[in-house]
């Protein structure tokens, strides 16, 4: 019994930190834009490579 009056205060400061670094997180703007980097997998990035062979071959045409 005497450690319920250690373990729940001790509880309910943990509920309470994890509520607000939940509420930090939203006022940040962690959770604004959800999609784009869901969405952005599916694009290739632009290989350099690429990009330099097509300019050379834009000079020579």
């Amino acid at each position: 019994m005497p450690a319920l009056y250690i373990m729940i205060p001790a509880a309910l400061l943990l509920v309470g930190v994890a509520i607000r670094v939940f509420f930090w997180a939203v006022d940040s703007g962690q959770y604004d834009d959800l999609d784009s980097p869901a969405h952005s997998i599916l694009f290739d990035d632009e290989d350099p490579a690429h990009k330099a062979a097509a300019q050379s071959r834009e000079r020579h045409d």
